[in-house]
This record gives structure tokens, C-alpha cells and sequence, in this order.
């Protein structure tokens, strides 16, 4: 068991002028620069409303910016120029343009 700790790889970040179309894994830090609220909308789940929340953020770093899709706790996360680690994040293509996007095996810290 010590041996698979041990063998635990270090996270490689990317900057954001090397990510490609229909890549996954990517690890980066960046900074938030603006925001755009897509939808946000309450859903009725038993005794609690929960609110469904899209938002889309222009984030990048000193190579260049990408627009990244937050999902409801995601979009409480980003706070103005501040700092964010994007944990095995994928690149989406949308209207010829590319996303980034964190699902259910990403983190945003």
C-alpha cells in the first residue's frame, strides 16, 4: 500500500496557449477576468428549491485567455481576480470556438 502512495504522480499544469480541441486532464492555474450569467434557474426537488446555475467565465493566464462553463457550485467558486486551479479540466468546441470545462471527475479550487 506505501508503494502505490509513493508512486502518486505530481499534477503537470498547462498553460492555456497549449490546449487543443477534444483534450481531458488538463491541470491549470488561472486568473478570472470577467463573467456572463447563461441561466439560472430554480427546480423544484421535494421540500428545497434547488437552483440550477450555468455561467461562463473569460479566465487565462500570461499566454493568452479561454472561456471557461462553470456549473452551479462552480459558478459560487469564481471570484473576481482571484486565482484558480482548474483540475482535470477538458476542452468542449462550441460555435468553432473552444471551452474549458471541469465535470464530475474535475475540481476547481
Amino acid at each position: 500500500m506505501a508503494e502505490t502512495k509513493s508512486s502518486m504522480r505530481k499534477p503537470v499544469f498547462t498553460k492555456v496557449d497549449q490546449l487543443c480541441p477534444g483534450t481531458s486532464g488538463h491541470n491549470l492555474i488561472v486568473k478570472f477576468v470577467s463573467s456572463n450569467m447563461v441561466l439560472q434557474k430554480g427546480r423544484p426537488d421535494g421540500p428545497q428549491v434547488r437552483q440550477m446555475q450555468i455561467a461562463e467565465f473569460l479566465v487565462g493566464d500570461e499566454t493568452g485567455t479561454i472561456v471557461f462553463t462553470a456549473k452551479n457550485d462552480q459558478v459560487d467558486m469564481m471570484k473576481p481576480d482571484a486565482a484558480i486551479i482548474l483540475r482535470n479540466a477538458k476542452i468542449d468546441m462550441f460555435k468553432g470556438s473552444m471551452r474549458l470545462a471541469v465535470d464530475r471527475w474535475g475540481r476547481v479550487e
